[in-house]
């Protein structure tokens, strides 16, 4: 799987055959448009939509909208933030991790947000947060398998929706010293 920031136009805007597939994965997500009600119509999910959407997130400084290719495919796409908007959050975030419905079930979601966890390990941070829907129950599931925790239950900043706020340390792997074996 390949992650890459999502590429723009000089004019800011995204090419028109990569927001073609952007919508595509969104409107795969049915289900969680339906819970989130992020989008009027979960069954309509249009490329001006997207596109809003993308461009919103990109305005919060320190967003990154990435995107995951597996065989040249869009697989998945995932919103980092490097600093919450609360200046006493010291932890980047993960706005949003999406993977294509029709890819469910084959691991893609677990690896995507390995390569997250590895992006901000590689930028010095010890520890990473999101939220998630209360009525989304599956994505609670997810995370905490992943080893996120739950730290504190509050509203979501943009539709007041109740969340979870789940939070997991990111520790670097400790190299034995030269010299020694490990038992």
């Amino acid at each position: 799987m390949i992650l890459d920031p999502l590429p723009l136009t000089p004019d800011h805007d995204i090419p028109a055959p990569l927001l073609t597939e952007l919508t595509a994965l969104y409107a795969s997500n049915r289900d969680f448009h339906a819970l989130s009600g992020d989008f009027p119509d979960p069954d309509d999910i249009r490329p001006d939509q997207v596109a809003a959407a993308l461009a919103e997130e990109l305005q919060v400084p320190g967003a990154e909208v990435l995107l995951a290719r597996t065989a040249g495919q869009l697989a998945g796409i995932v919103i980092a933030l490097a600093q919450h908007p609360d200046p006493s959050d010291p932890d980047p975030w993960i706005g949003l991790l999406m993977v294509d419905a029709g890819a469910r079930r084959q691991g893609y979601g677990r690896r995507l947000a390995s390569l997250v966890e590895e992006r901000f390990r590689a930028a010095d941070r010890t520890a990473v947060r999101l939220a998630v829907l209360d009525n989304n129950p599956d994505a609670v599931a997810f995370w905490t398998a992943l080893g996120y925790e739950t730290i504190a239950y509050g509203r979501d900043r943009q539709l007041d929706r109740p969340c979870t706020v789940l939070r997991k340390q990111l520790t670097t792997p400790s190299a034995s010293s030269p010299g020694t074996d490990e038992a």
